[in-house]
């Protein structure tokens, strides 16, 4: 069955996911795998695109 999908515009770079957990491949003290945050740099976190960015290009 097919969610709903609101009608806003999704960021080009990171297809709606904003955010990224990368291993770094060490382990912490309690065994757990060391994790980076990654957030997209050109919606800035949101997943979406900002109106600024869908200005109309031509005449």
């Amino acid at each position: 069955m097919p969610q709903h999908v609101p009608n806003t515009p999704v960021c080009r770079d990171c297809d709606g996911f904003p955010v990224v957990a990368i291993t770094t491949g060490t382990r912490d003290r309690d065994g757990s795998r060391t994790t980076l945050r990654v957030t997209c740099r050109a919606c800035k976190g949101t997943g979406t695109v900002r109106r600024s960015a869908l200005a109309r290009a031509g005449r």
